[in-house]
């Protein structure tokens, strides 16, 4: 059973401009990895009391809280691209796609909220917390930005490679995905590097 909803207690307890950072995309076999950088207001207006976990938001939600978000607060998207994930792994990535995020913000946090165990090389201190984007507000609001631009993202890629269904699986290796990976191969946008990718292109050099 999942604890309560992310609330502005870490935030408030650092007593400065706090951001939250996360990211989007570690897991698909295809496109860029996306971050946010949120810094939220204090009190939260209305608009943004529904902030969740992305992953436990409906799809439609996720959408209507990323407009109010962007409307309410101060946002940085940053973005790692398929041969950066490629050059650094998918770890150095997500890293370099959050520090982007965060010079993206134009704004000096006093602290930075990373959702997980690894940080960033960010101009403020850093503080990681496992599990943030269920403890922290800020860090559920850039999960959702993360989230939206993501799937955005893949949904573009998805009109010029129509037979992946990433407007459906953003990516992931689903049973779909996987099984156009082995039937067509793989496009410019997969990750090589990860498994299935990789088996994809050996088998298209035979």
């Amino acid at each position: 059973m999942r604890r309560g909803r992310p609330d502005l207690a870490l935030e408030r307890a650092a007593g400065c401009i706090v951001c939250g950072i996360d990211e989007a995309g570690r897991g698909p076999l295809a496109g860029p990895v996306f971050a946010a950088a949120v810094v939220l207001p204090d009190p939260l207006p209305a608009a943004l009391a529904g902030i969740d976990d992305s992953k436990a938001l409906a799809a439609a939600r996720r959408e209507s809280l990323h407009a109010a978000i962007l409307a309410l607060a101060r946002v940085g998207v940053g973005r790692a691209e398929v041969e950066e994930i490629g050059r650094l792994n998918i770890l150095g990535a997500s890293l370099l796609a959050m520090t982007r995020a965060y010079a993206a913000l134009g704004l000096a946090a006093d602290l930075a909220l990373i959702d997980g165990n690894r940080a960033p090389r960010l101009d403020c201190p850093v503080r990681c917390v496992v599990g943030g984007d269920r403890r922290s507000l800020s860090v559920a609001a850039a999960s959702i930005v993360a989230k939206v631009r993501r799937d955005a993202e893949m949904r573009s890629l998805a009109a010029l490679f129509p037979d992946y269904g990433w407007e459906r699986n953003a990516g992931y290796p689903t049973a779909e995905h996987r099984a156009a990976l082995r039937r067509l191969g793989a496009t410019p946008h997969h990750r090589r590097g990860f498994a299935p990718v990789d088996l994809a292109l050996a088998a298209t050099a035979r």
